[in-house]
């Protein structure tokens, strides 16, 4: 099932509609190609969870930690790492299924590190400008209708 978006804003929108689902210890892939509106989804998941304050893309920082709403959000971006064992030096990949929600950009440069039990939103750009949000559960995840958890979102 594919959910056209045709703002940031809508993004956004759809990110808090969609938090609503998500619980503690899930393990969600954001997929898409730069500028396509993974950071913005995110940042509208985290609004949805009761975040407040800035919700910036980690590129620089690989994981951004929030603990201030309704569960911990740990949101990676592992575009600027050059292999998996940065992750495992670090102890990030600790966080990874974790007590909280955990969002991944970029998943795809550490595919060892993904639990089998995952959602993959892929985010498509369409030659309207708009973008095409596709939920994908891998593994035991639970199946989730953005139809009927957001009817009202375009």
């Amino acid at each position: 099932m594919s959910r056209l978006v045709q703002t940031s804003e809508n993004m956004q929108a759809l990110g808090v509609c969609l938090s609503h689902a998500l619980r503690s210890r899930d393990v969600v892939l954001l997929t898409g190609v730069m500028g396509n509106g993974k950071s913005e989804l995110a940042r509208g998941i985290a609004r949805g969870l009761g975040i407040k304050g800035s919700v910036p893309s980690p590129s620089f920082t690989i994981l951004n930690q929030y603990e201030e709403g309704r569960m911990p959000l740990y949101h990676f971006d592992w575009y600027r790492i050059d292999s998996p064992e940065e992750l495992y030096e670090s102890g990030l990949d600790e966080y990874i299924g974790h007590d909280g929600l955990t969002l991944i950009e970029w998943h795809e440069k550490a595919p060892e590190l993904i639990p089998i039990d995952c959602l993959e939103i892929q985010i498509t750009q369409l030659p309207s400008e708009a973008r095409s949000v596709t939920l994908h559960s891998h593994g035991e995840f639970r199946k989730i209708n953005l139809d009927e958890l957001c009817p009202d979102q375009e």
